[in-house]
This record gives structure tokens, sequence and C-alpha cells, in this order.
């Protein structure tokens, strides 16, 4: 997409360590599966003026790792637009937004034994 918009400068940022030194040249690429993709981003790399690589931690990357878990599980038909995004980034995860926590100074165990008692259900 980038060399058919004419971009010069590219920075290029991945969660897996063992990846972006590869895409360097700092580690060897000796899985003989990896190689052509690596000869092939080595190609790519000499269309751009300047190509940068740099290694994120995932859990620096959450938004990056939770859209490429979207975009696996997907299924839609090739041709097909999709509609642009609109992310909202929250300051706590969206779970603690929405679980309430009720104070219960019951036990654990006080509804089974009322309902063994009693036959009624809690409310």
């Amino acid at each position: 997409m980038v060399v058919n918009i004419d971009v010069e400068e590219l920075l290029i940022i991945g969660d897996s360590d063992f990846i972006i030194r590869q895409a360097q040249g700092e580690w060897e690429t000796r899985y003989i599966k990896l190689i052509p993709y690596r000869q092939h981003v080595e190609d790519l790399s000499n269309r751009f003026k300047s190509v940068k690589f740099r290694y994120i931690p995932r859990f620096h990357n959450e938004l990056g790792d939770g859209l490429a878990i979207l975009a696996s599980v997907l299924l839609y038909p090739v041709n097909v637009h999709i509609d642009q995004l609109e992310i909202q980034i929250q300051e706590r995860h969206g779970y603690c937004n929405i679980v309430e926590m009720i104070p219960d100074v019951q036990p654990w165990y006080h509804d089974i034994i009322r309902f063994l008692k009693t036959k009624e259900y809690p409310e």
C-alpha cells in the first residue's frame, strides 16, 4: 500500500523482536520458509528513501495486538469495502467500566443454605 502512495520514509513497528532484528539484518534468517519473506522485505526496503524498524513489546502495544487479533478472526468476502473503525481509548479496561462491585457480607454458601431451607431462589 505505501509503495502505491509514494511514501518515501517508513517506520515499521512490530512486537516480535525476532522478526524485527531479522528485518534489520541484525540476525540471520536461517529458517528456510522465512528466507523468501526476508528477501521480499529487503527488495521493498530499497524502494524507500528511509526504512526503520522498531520493536515494541506486545504489552505496550495492546491496541495493535487487539486489532491484529480482530483482523485474524473476522471473515469477510474479498472485494468488500470495510468502513473505517472509530476507536476510543479509555482510561481503564472496558470490563472495569461495566462491572460494579457490590459488597456482600454473607459467606459464599449463604444462598445455597437459604435455598435448601426455603426452596426459594435468591432475589
